[in-house]
């Protein structure tokens, strides 16, 4: 566990507010989220992977964001 919890801290200083401010969601160009290893755009319901401290922004690799999560984001916007 501590080594995944390493791996997290090294992904999210390689992605950085900067890097965040720069990324769009592929689909709707919309802003995206750093949620766990992944990269949510609640505006299309797809999430990212990061692999490796990388963004996977292919729309092939994305999950899909169920209801629930999509709210979550929302709120915490808030």
């Amino acid at each position: 566990m501590v080594i995944r919890d390493k791996q997290q801290a090294r992904e999210r200083q390689v992605l950085d507010k900067r890097l965040l401010d720069i990324l769009v969601c592929p689909v709707t160009k919309g802003k995206l989220v750093l949620q766990d290893e992944e990269l949510w755009s609640t505006s299309a319901g797809l999430a990212y992977p990061v692999r490796n401290g990388i963004p996977v922004m292919y729309e092939a690799e994305a999950r899909q964001l169920s209801g629930q999560e999509i709210e979550q984001c929302k709120d915490k916007k808030k």
